[in-house]
């Protein structure tokens, strides 16, 4: 009968131990995301270099 108990509270810790791991790395991928995002907005909202990108030379 321990051997019983002793599994499932093994099995238990494990699965408390596995849930946290998905909490942290779901956490982690929700920050990436967020830098991937404010970074992908500050390029897009910055102004062209100058000397491109306001008229189209023909001539070249």
């Amino acid at each position: 009968m321990s051997d019983i108990a002793v599994t499932a509270l093994a099995l238990k810790q494990a699965q408390t131990l596995h849930s946290a791991q998905i909490a942290m790395t779901r956490k982690q991928h929700e920050m990436e995301m967020d830098l991937v995002s404010m970074l992908a907005d500050a390029v897009r909202n910055a102004p062209a270099p100058q000397g491109m990108g306001l008229q189209i030379d023909k001539r070249a």
